[in-house]
């Protein structure tokens, strides 16, 4: 009797085992099958390296929420990542830039960065823009997404990504899910500091743009006029680099208002190039210079709005909402 119930016993810790290792078996084989989940951050990118700042907090941020899944940065501007590949060779600026992340040093484009995270084995990618707008930019990445998504195979089982889905920008896009209107009154809460430092200064605010030659920046003068609903009490201007509104709509805005007083920021993810030149550069057609010429103070601020966490936790949402409404677990 005791024999047959250690027996007994033996084989069910004996099936027991075997139905481990199945269950295991049958777990990884899933896992391979469906493989692994990355988030790619896609944005133009910056040669400045006292820029990098936004575009990191951005990714640090993004990799704190999602703990588990693999985060990696791309500059869509060839330029840029070409300057970053010669840096990474280049000991005199390594030595003086010794905080330059590995990631920066050897970025790549979008579509570079998704071929090689599927030889590791990530089939399923979300795609986040740090883009403002619905421009240029983010139409072409689009373009980029959708094409490598609908790559198709002979066996489904050998189509090299089982999905890969593009976020919105941060003034958010056309469609009726999530309405335009309703993301540029949350970008517009994300820069309350913004409109309380020249509040504080008792200064106007001024954000200055990159826009777009091409396309209608609409969205612009919209967010303008969100933030003056949202702030009556202190006068906010908006205008882009490229397009309209243009500078010369800025100038004849504050000189209408009598406006004598200005805080001067990039409407930008980075305080780059632009900001550095175009908007506080000492060169006569920059615009703080412009505003000087008109009797108008300036008080430029070289930021990023990349630098300001509660923009990052746009980008945050806009991951959440692309992954829930692709069925992709995070």
């Amino acid at each position: 009797m005791k024999r047959e119930l250690i027996l007994r016993e033996t084989r069910i810790m004996v099936l027991t085992a075997v139905f481990l290792m199945a269950f295991v078996t049958t777990a990884f084989a899933m896992g391979k099958k469906e493989g692994k989940t990355a988030i790619v951050l896609a944005q133009f990118g910056t040669s400045y390296p006292s820029a990098l700042v936004a575009i990191t907090n951005i990714q640090k941020q993004v990799q704190d929420a999602f703990p588990g899944v693999k985060v990696k940065l791309a500059f869509t501007s060839y330029i840029i990542r070409n300057i970053w590949h010669k840096r990474h060779n280049d000991k005199k600026f390594l030595e003086e830039n010794k905080d330059i992340p590995r990631d920066v040093l050897r970025v790549k484009g979008p579509l570079a960065t998704m071929a090689d995270l599927q030889d590791e084995g990530y089939t399923t990618i979300i795609v986040q823009p740090t883009h403002v707008f619905e421009g240029e930019e983010y139409l072409d990445l689009k373009s980029c997404v959708d094409g490598l998504d609908s790559i198709a195979a002979i066996r489904t089982k050998h189509k090299p990504f089982k999905k890969i889905v593009l976020g919105r920008p941060l003034f958010g896009e056309k469609g009726v899910e999530y309405l335009y209107h309703e993301d540029l009154r949350i970008a517009a809460k994300a820069v309350k500091a913004d409109v309380s430092l020249a509040a504080k200064n008792k200064a106007a605010l001024v954000y200055m743009g990159h826009g777009n030659k091409c396309l209608s920046t609409g969205a612009y003068i919209e967010f303008q006029e969100t933030l003056r609903t949202m702030h009556p009490e202190t006068p906010v201007y908006v205008g882009v680099v490229e397009g309209f509104p243009s500078l010369d709509y800025v100038v004849s805005g504050l000189i209408k208002d009598r406006i004598r007083k200005v805080v001067l920021k990039p409407l930008m993810i980075v305080a780059g190039d632009h900001a550095a030149n175009d908007m506080a550069g000492d060169e006569d057609d920059s615009w703080k210079m412009t505003f000087n010429s008109k009797g108008i103070e300036v008080t430029p601020v070289l930021q990023g709005m990349g630098e300001n966490s509660h923009i990052a936790n746009i980008f945050i949402q806009h991951i959440k909402d692309v992954a829930r409404d692709n069925q992709i677990r995070l």
